[in-house]
């Protein structure tokens, strides 16, 4: 379905466009709804509009050569995605997956490419999101480097976490355990099992939808190997 103007200006990207400029966006865009782990963008595509992630959330992710997942970022509420395949117009690396409910706009790819040729403040904000692309796929192949599944997760969980006091941190909303192995490329039993001994050893908590760090530094150590994970 077509779209209000309204819609756009619930995006930080387009909230200073002028009201006829959103007026004629509207008019090249789409409203959808796509079901928990649909895929929106498969890698091999050619031709990808530019997304705006309305409501819900979602994850791109990536396959290994043996065919295993691997998470490598999430598209939360009010951010764009796909932008990389706009402005080369070469195939995404990876695809991006739904990971719960969510209500998605398109913006026709040949459009989107203008709006971000054409707007110094669009572009720069378009930089610097490939640019945190690129820092966020470092971190996160220094991260699979680490030698056992315990330390993978605690360095996840840091990468995804927040400060919250000065030894506390909070990962809001939490990742499922199977979406959080994906990311560090073990099984969702690992991912469990480590869980439950953090929980025990009162290094993690869980208050509703977010996920206390309650030792921060007990966890950077384990995520250094400096420390030895807990004993289940």
């Amino acid at each position: 379905m077509t779209i209000a103007f309204q819609n756009l200006l619930k995006f930080q990207l387009l909230r200073d466009m002028p009201q006829a400029e959103l007026l004629r966006l509207s008019t090249h865009a789409e409203l959808v709804q796509v079901s928990k782990r649909e895929v929106l963008f498969a890698g091999k595509e050619r031709s990808f509009p530019l997304g705006f992630l309305l409501e819900g959330r979602l994850q791109g992710v990536d396959f290994t050569v043996d065919g295993r997942g691997v998470g490598l970022y999430y598209v939360e509420r009010g951010d764009f995605f796909g932008e990389q395949a706009v402005v080369d117009g070469e195939p995404l690396n990876e695809h991006v997956v739904a990971a719960s409910k969510s209500t998605v706009i398109w913006l026709e790819s040949t459009v989107a490419r203008e709006l971000i040729q054409n707007n110094p403040l669009i572009s720069l904000s378009v930089m610097k999101r490939l640019s945190q692309r690129v820092r966020s796929a470092h971190a996160q192949r220094t991260l699979l480097a680490l030698p056992n599944p315990f330390q993978k997760l605690c360095a996840q969980i840091l990468l995804l976490s927040t400060p919250a006091s000065i030894n506390a941190a909070v990962v809001s909303p939490v990742p499922t355990h199977q979406e959080l192995a994906l990311m560090i490329n073990v099984s969702r039993e690992t991912v469990t099992r480590a869980f439950q001994q953090l929980l025990l050893a009162k290094a993690l908590g869980r208050e509703g939808s977010e996920l206390r760090l309650l030792r921060l530094d007990y966890i950077q150590a384990i995520a250094r190997g400096a420390e030895t994970p807990p004993k289940g």
